[in-house]
């Protein structure tokens, strides 16, 4: 049995040079994805058809062939670049309007910028960011649940993605405050803000840490993934929080989310009783990130799961690896602070990743991997290669 829907590729993906056009035109998207139960984290190293991921080019078509799957299955249609968008930048308020189908939508954010002559690297910071933000680094606050409103279940189908879109678009607010980054960049590549468009962070704590990873994992213009806190949904499996849950614990499940918000599409209500059944895990979500820098901040919180935060970022780590870059992910969990404060012991971690991603800087990534005691391997049954 299938599921099935019909995805473009990422959006706003622009590939110049030929090689890489064939590269592309390679790579074999399909529009169905399985759903046949498997407990174990699905391999982020075998397509769907049965092929083995082999080489570097195996992996960007697998990448396109996980996100199809996610957008099919859970987070729902990334739509492609609008028609037409434009930018207008005054003071520190950066305005944007988008026109698709007869239809224009607009929204801002403000851009907090370091004193001195840019342009600036800069961290989009969903709601306002909960993480120390370096001095030398431009902050810009998105209200993003004006893009794709999260109040609670009654918020299906609303914000301005929506009314662009339609109120019965397939995306969960997720993907449309995805889409509001994604304009977010196509803005700063059009007016002249003093920011730097190829040096951008995304951040969000909690709910906003789900959003902050999955823009991290479908707008590949960001150089910098920063979710905090976003446990399931976030940087926790699926399949490993419903294990944990299994065992006694408190924490957030596929279930329960679905009964609290909107944050996943309307098509992960099929597979939320059940999320074994799922193509793919939050592993591979992360692993979309990939070869772009990541660094996923936890607490160790048990509504979080941090055994499944950081089971699950083990194995992302693993793609990395495999990607040749096992260094451009991280992931720090820490306890004893209150949700969505940060703590001066992930202070590190998180300048070394500003610092080399953000700042051009040199400081070491290696090895950071901070968490409870989870073992991987009982939650998985394949093995990484090494990509030629």
């Amino acid at each position: 049995m299938k599921y099935s829907i019909v995805l473009p590729l990422l959006a706003t993906t622009v590939l110049a040079a030929p090689v890489l056009e064939q590269r592309q035109d390679a790579c074999t998207v399909p529009t169905s994805f399985p759903n046949t139960a498997n407990a174990k984290l699905p391999d982020p190293f075998t397509f769907f058809s049965g092929k083995k991921v082999a080489t570097k080019a195996d992996w960007e078509c697998r990448q396109k062939e996980i996100s199809a799957a996610l957008q099919a299955q859970e987070l729902g249609t990334l739509p492609p670049k609008p028609s037409t968008v434009t930018a207008t930048f005054s003071g520190s308020s950066l305005s944007i309007t988008a026109s698709e189908g007869g239809k224009s939508v607009s929204f801002s954010v403000s851009i907090k910028k370091p004193s001195g002559t840019g342009p600036f690297p800069a961290i989009i910071a969903y709601g306002g960011a909960s993480i120390p933000i370096p001095a030398n680094v431009a902050t810009i606050t998105f209200d993003n649940g004006a893009v794709g409103q999260q109040t609670d279940r009654s918020s299906r189908g609303k914000g301005k993605f929506f009314d662009l879109y339609g109120s019965g678009h397939s995306a969960g607010a997720l993907t449309a405050w995805a889409w509001g980054v994604d304009r977010i960049v196509d803005a700063l590549e059009l007016v002249d803000t003093g920011i730097n468009p190829k040096k951008l962070g995304v951040t969000g704590c909690s709910r906003n840490g789900k959003g902050a990873l999955a823009a991290a994992a479908l707008v590949p213009r960001i150089a910098l993934g920063l979710p905090q806190e976003g446990g399931s949904g976030g940087a926790a499996c699926w399949r490993i929080s419903d294990s944990e849950k299994a065992a006694g614990k408190n924490i957030q499940t596929a279930s329960q989310i679905i009964t609290e918000n909107v944050w996943l599409g309307p098509a992960f209500n099929t597979f939320a009783a059940n999320a074994k059944t799922l193509a793919t895990d939050h592993h591979e979500l992360a692993g979309l990130v990939s070869p772009r820098g990541l660094l996923v901040i936890e607490n160790e919180i048990d509504w979080l799961g941090p055994v499944s935060t950081t089971a699950c970022m083990k194995a992302a780590r693993m793609i990395y690896k495999s990607a040749g870059v096992p260094d451009n992910m991280g992931f720090t969990g820490s306890g004893n602070h209150a949700h969505c404060s940060f703590p001066s012991n992930q202070q590190a971690d998180l300048t070394a990743f500003i610092n080399r991603f953000l700042l051009d800087g040199t400081a070491s990534t290696a090895g950071i991997e901070k968490g409870p005691t989870a073992d991987v391997s009982k939650y998985i049954d394949w093995t990484a290669p090494t990509l030629t």
